[in-house]
């Protein structure tokens, strides 16, 4: 009989320490994470439950390390993602481990804007200081290859847009998103283009949209821009558009197109060869698609800016000249080739 009291006695106190024990556990891994005001977390790669333990515990957010091996004892499906989160000090452990699964890490955004080169967009990539950078040293046909691009010039292939992307993204990645919007995006519009335009691909009309982009910063203009570039090539008359002949140019323009600018033998000088240049020369948006597709109908074969923003459209050369001595010979104090709310 003594045997059996103690024995009772020693199943009851195991049983009241591991009654004691789970409440214990149960309750340091739903107390409140020891956090004070919003903030973040980054699990890396080959985290695991006893490395994010060590990493919560010694950042005083939970008190022993071993507790996150206890929520993976109990959610053995739970595997931590790489990223970084946003943590608030109405979360436990066990939504802490739960987001860490969930992968739903901090999102960034990146405004990729019309009118800029690729070049352009890896300077505003890595001035974020969160993307990884691999193109910035890559020639135009790497960085085509690295995409996957169908062609081995980059310029225009990538849409103008805000992209989300994660803390330590490449620049790879945030680009392929563009590219594979740029293609929906053209590949919309191309099937809904108006009839006789004289391209032969839709790789012309990204060009052409490039020019439009470059040559004006007022959205109602786009469509009686491109009427008046169609209509030139129809002609058979040169474009003779500024903004390719800077590209052409490259980095050795200087902020002013002068004579001998204009007589560069680049590809690129519309005042020199007749029809499209070879590749776009700035990525766009919708709009200019849309615009050298759709374009407005005009007996303009010319326009000059006017020194607000605006251009000044004209029917024959003599007008284009009379609006030439007007807006260019004698600029205004505050001429600008695009309005104030421009990028």
């Amino acid at each position: 009989m003594p045997f059996f009291r103690w024995f009772y006695r020693i199943v009851f106190l195991v049983m009241t320490l591991s009654a004691i024990l789970a409440g214990y556990l149960y309750h340091s891994i739903t107390v409140p994470i020891s956090l004070s005001s919003e903030d973040t977390f980054e699990v890396r790669a080959g985290d695991s439950a006893y490395s994010l333990g060590k990493e919560l515990s010694s950042k005083g957010l939970i008190s022993q390390p071993f507790l996150t091996r206890v929520v993976a004892k109990l959610h053995p499906e739970w595997v931590p993602k790489v990223g970084k989160y946003a943590i608030d000090p109405t979360m436990n452990l066990l939504d802490l481990m739960s987001l860490f699964d969930s992968g739903q890490s901090i999102f960034y955004s990146i405004t990729l804007l019309e009118g800029k080169t690729t070049q352009d967009f890896l300077r505003t990539m890595q001035a974020k200081g969160n993307i990884s950078m691999t193109l910035l040293e890559a020639t135009n046909e790497e960085i085509a290859q690295r995409i996957g691009l169908d062609v081995t010039h980059p310029e225009g292939q990538f849409f103008a847009n805000t992209y989300r992307y994660h803390d330590g993204d490449t620049d790879v990645s945030i680009l392929k998103h563009a590219y594979e919007l740029m293609s929906q995006t053209l590949s919309t519009l191309w099937d809904n283009k108006a009839a006789n335009l004289p391209y032969k691909s839709p790789y012309d009309a990204l060009i052409m949209a490039s020019i439009i982009e470059k040559e004006t910063g007022v959205p109602e203009e786009r469509p009686l821009i491109a009427g008046v570039f169609i209509s030139r090539l129809l002609k058979g008359m040169r474009l003779q558009t500024d903004p390719t002949v800077i590209y052409g140019l490259g980095e050795s323009f200087k902020g002013n197109l002068t004579r001998k600018g204009l007589q560069d033998s680049s590809p690129y000088n519309t005042y020199r060869y007749y029809g499209l240049p070879p590749t776009p020369i700035a990525n766009v948006g919708r709009d200019a698609i849309a615009a050298a597709l759709n374009p407005d109908k005009t007996n303009a074969l010319y326009f000059v800016a006017k020194g607000d923003g605006t251009h000044a459209f004209s029917n024959t050369l003599k007008e284009h000249n009379q609006a030439v001595r007007k807006y260019q010979y004698k600029r205004r104090e505050d001429y600008r080739s695009t309005p104030e709310s421009s990028k």
